[in-house]
């Protein structure tokens, strides 16, 4: 297999070196390259032999560097290849559920083990080939994160509609003895893998601890758009006060055992369950954030720390804030904590209802513009900027997900549109007007 090198950095070693644009790369250090994983750990020394097709014949260069500095090669696509697709049909697929019409991009389904590296996804391990099983374990490439919902094989395969899917499973017994760190993700859906179900899947991957650092339970999402697909149920209060616990006993059993909680349940059973969440310390080093684990009382804390050491005055402000239903509550308490600190802070917290997605889906970070102007138009009342967490937006664009633009937004409610980053300390700067919050029109 061969990489086509699109371009090549001003300056850098691969330049130096005489490898050129157009050239095909073919092997680093004599090991074929078949995509960025690759390209990324036989490129890491400081001197590699870089072999290339120009022109139909094989070159060699050697490229001096840095350790571990990027030689410059650059290639048609990020992962060197295409995107490896989801071979599953999981009964609790969102993408299964997502409004129809949106862009063909958004339906797609990746279970690519490069971006569970790269960039923190979780895959479920049936698209992975032995040649992909083999190089994780012979690079040491850790964590893998890892979907995995439930231990009983027969389950695993009836909730991921793949005959593949339980047998699969061993796979992880391959990483514990080859040492690869596991993060783990149980989507619980009641009725399947709750319950004892979800008992035994939780023991099963705790007794691989330390390899597996950690465990997220998150309660199934359901839209408003699953005509045909597998009846599921919502949690409510009482099934979330059950599941929650279950997880609390078990974190207090391997707390004690090891040292470690290793379980977590996502902040929304806390949410639907109607109970406080824990403190900071309770989430240890925060594994699971990504999963909605801890992501709260992190941003509360944020908050705090920033807004005790930010100056007592700031100019006049009139502002407006944009959320889900989820974390409706915490944004208004953080809002009453910076109102008490500047008496010349006047700002709105708007709770956004999702009714393009519909269902239960009340996170903020699936509210589209479609909703915000329902529920903003009319309402603004002098209000100079509006603030929407980037959580809402695609990653890396300003678009939201119904493909309206942050530019649009702004013009259809003739106000100053602020994305801020997921992160307390920068909203506590945004509400005064400084920080690093981004305005639709700079």
């Amino acid at each position: 297999m061969s990489a086509l090198i699109t371009g090549i950095g001003a300056g850098s070693p691969a330049e130096k070196a005489g490898i050129r644009t157009g050239d095909r790369l073919l092997s680093i250090n004599g090991h074929e390259i078949d995509d960025v994983l690759d390209y990324r750990f036989y490129a890491a020394e400081k001197r590699i032999c870089v072999r290339v097709a120009r022109d139909g014949v094989e070159r060699e260069f050697t490229v001096r560097k840095g350790e571990y500095e990027d030689p410059g090669m650059e290639f048609e696509t990020y992962l060197m290849d295409s995107h490896h697709s989801c071979r599953n049909n999981c009964i609790f697929c969102f993408v299964d559920q997502m409004p129809p019409g949106m862009r063909e991009s958004l339906y797609f389904k990746d279970d690519d083990a490069r971006l569970s590296f790269l960039f923190g996804n979780y895959i479920t391990l049936t698209a992975l080939s032995e040649k992909e099983i083999q190089r994780i374990i012979d690079m040491h490439i850790s964590p893998v994160n890892i979907s995995v919902h439930t231990t009983n094989p027969e389950l695993r395969v009836k909730m991921m509609r793949n005959r593949f899917a339980g047998e699969s499973l061993k796979i992880m017994d391959r990483f514990y003895g080859a040492g690869i760190k596991m993060n783990c993700q149980i989507v619980v859906c009641p009725g399947y893998n709750d319950g004892a179900e979800l008992i035994k899947t939780v023991r099963d991957l705790a007794a691989m601890y330390p390899c597996v650092e950690s465990i997220a339970c998150v309660p199934v999402g359901l839209t408003g758009y699953r005509e045909g697909l597998t009846p599921l149920w919502p949690f409510d209060k009482s099934l979330a006060v059950k599941t929650l616990n279950i997880i609390e006993e078990l974190q207090m059993e391997f707390y004690h055992e090891k040292g470690s909680r290793i379980v977590y349940p996502s902040d929304e059973f806390y949410l639907l369950a109607e109970r406080e969440l824990p403190g900071d310390e309770w989430f240890e080093e925060y594994p699971q954030l990504e999963n909605g684990v801890g992501m709260l009382t992190l941003f509360e804390k944020q908050f705090d720390e920033a807004l005790e050491s930010m100056p007592d005055l700031i100019p006049d402000r009139n502002i407006a804030v944009a959320t889900g239903e989820a974390a409706a509550g915490m944004i208004n308490g953080l809002v009453d904590k910076a109102c008490k600190k500047w008496h010349n802070l006047r700002c709105r917290v708007f709770t956004v209802k999702n009714e393009f997605f519909g269902g239960g889906v009340t996170v903020t970070g699936l509210i589209t513009a479609t909703d915000i102007i329902k529920t903003l138009s009319g309402s603004l009342d002098g209000q100079e900027e509006l603030l929407i967490s980037e959580s809402m937006l695609r990653h890396g664009e300003t678009v939201f997900l119904d493909d309206i633009s942050v530019e649009e937004l702004e013009g259809r409610l003739s106000i100053r549109v602020v994305t801020v980053e997921n992160d307390g300390a920068v909203l506590a700067e945004a509400f005064a007007g400084a920080g690093n919050g981004r305005g639709g029109r700079e």
